[in-house]
């Protein structure tokens, strides 16, 4: 694998801690601006927000540009966002600094995932995109831990500063290893780019994604009073449990490049359904600790094991004009799926059977996905023509 791919991990890895480290950080945000912790947690939804109404905003503003260079100044956008998160005199500047930063998330992924592609041969391209990935799984396991303990020892606003760092490093890092494309940019046309959005293979990839995310983050988002309230963990276990997770999220990312590279669609299909029975049994492993920490494993491989693929097949029925823009849209899906999840935990506990019914509630999702995945793969097999028969005389 070329080294710009890590290059663009780099960049992967710097957001995906800006968008998961403020969840460790709610309360010293809301001590030191003067807000309640529900407010405090309005910063991620804002900041999701952000990533769906920018990834299309953004990769339209830069449809003409080379992909370099609109790596470079999403990376900017990145940098100046966390550095202005840094210095918000108070919450509502916060916030808008947070949505700043997230507009230039989706368009970084979605046109990343498109570089990515572009620097490996065609059977690599699933484990290109998977490498780029992996710096959401990094952040995770390192990233977000770090800028946790950073923020609860030095103030809330040296996480962002670190992130800014980090920021930085990551534009340094494109400039010097991702190569300038020695063609010409594509040749814009926002109506053609848009009707790539219409193809049903597209809209139903873009669905299955959300679907999927919907999953995983009802229970993500809860797994916490999952292990504290329901398991009989301490909190103090919860951040190694929650590294677990992550060494399962890094694992199942490159297992769903690699095994995508070999057959795209059967991957869809069974990672779905993998990530399904994993949060159907879980409602059972709760139960019993040691249970539990092999299911947060598992959960982890599961999660992530869709991501390549599912970003690898809306590329693959987005070929042609559109896209970058149908790349970006996806990855807004993803962010989507994780405030639905999120919305979707939350309703079960309060108004629904409670905690202990999240991962089963949440496995019907996924395999909903599946369902829908399968559907259009059948629907796109029928539709295309069949040969006509040869007759063995007349090719004699």
């Amino acid at each position: 694998m070329p080294l710009a791919l890590y290059a663009l991990t780099a960049g992967a890895f710097g957001i995906g801690v800006t968008e998961f480290v403020i969840m460790g950080l709610l309360i010293q945000v809301g001590a030191d601006l003067g807000v309640s912790i529900p407010a405090a947690g309005l910063l991620i939804s804002g900041y999701a927000l952000g990533v769906v109404v920018g990834a299309p905003i953004m990769t339209i503003a830069t449809a003409r540009w080379p992909r370099k260079t609109a790596l470079l100044v999403l990376m900017a956008v990145f940098t100046i966002g966390n550095l202005a998160c840094a210095l918000a005199p108070n919450y509502w500047t916060l916030m808008a600094a947070r949505v700043l930063t997230a507009f230039a998330h989706g368009t970084f992924f979605g046109v990343g995932s498109v570089v990515a592609t572009s620097l490996v041969a065609s059977d690599k391209k699933a484990s290109a995109i998977a490498i780029m990935f992996t710096g959401l799984t990094v952040a995770t396991i390192l990233g977000v831990p770090f800028g946790t303990w950073l923020g609860q020892h030095f103030g809330w606003r040296a996480t962002f500063w670190a992130v800014t760092l980090v920021g930085v490093v990551a534009f340094a890092i494109i400039a010097l290893l991702v190569p300038a494309s020695k063609e010409a940019p594509e040749a814009f046309n926002l109506r053609e780019d848009l009707a790539v959005l219409k193809r049903g293979p597209v809209l139903a990839g873009l669905l299955t994604t959300v679907l999927g995310w919907v999953g995983v983050f009802a229970v993500f988002t809860y797994l916490a009073p999952l292990l504290t309230k329901v398991t009989g963990f301490s909190d103090a276990a919860v951040s190694p449990i929650l590294l677990v997770v992550g060494i399962g999220l890094l694992i199942g990312n490159l297992l769903g490049g690699r095994f995508a590279d070999k057959r795209l669609m059967p991957t869809v299909f069974g990672s779905l359904f993998a990530l399904s029975v994993v949060l159907a049994l879980m409602t059972f492993a709760v139960h019993n600790k040691i249970a539990v920490v092999a299911f947060a494993a598992l959960f982890g491989v599961a999660a992530f094991a869709t991501a390549p693929p599912l970003q690898m097949w809306v590329l693959d029925k987005a070929h042609g004009a559109g896209q970058s823009l149908a790349s970006s849209f996806n990855i807004a899906a993803f962010n989507l799926g994780n405030a639905i999840g999120a919305w979707l935990g939350g309703v079960v506990i309060d108004r629904g059977p409670g905690l202990e019914s999240v991962p089963w509630i949440a496995a019907l999702v996924p395999l909903a996905g599946m369902v829908l995945a399968m559907a259009s793969y059948r629907l796109e097999v029928r539709a295309k023509p069949v040969p006509a028969p040869v007759c063995p005389a007349a090719a004699e």
